[in-house]
């Protein structure tokens, strides 16, 4: 709110002589600088937990396993072998699953 310095100050006085009404009308006037977004317009951006979605394509570039990178037993993610923590029984272990 940009308040204006060369104005004349007010007294404590004349500050608690204000009407209600006055400032009543200056709350309203406040409020009426707000946006009114249409509630349908929001909620249409917002997805449902277990909304049906079948009608929906996914788009999403697949890229296959590279050399060095490995399927950890525990958790099942793809890991760079830097990950590499264990090797048990022939099974490779990430380090976030050996902790």
């Amino acid at each position: 709110m940009a308040t204006d310095y060369d104005a004349p100050r007010k007294s404590e006085d004349e500050v608690s002589e204000e009407s209600i009404e006055e400032l009543k009308s200056r709350r309203t006037d406040i409020g009426s600088n707000s946006v009114d977004d249409d509630e349908n317009d929001i909620a249409e951006d917002y997805e449902l937990p277990g909304a049906d979605l079948s009608s929906e394509d996914l788009t999403v570039r697949v890229v296959p396993k590279q050399e060095d990178e490995f399927t950890c037993s525990e958790c099942f993610l793809v890991h760079h072998r830097s990950q590499l923590a264990e090797e048990r029984d022939g099974e490779l272990i990430c380090a976030e699953c050996v902790e």
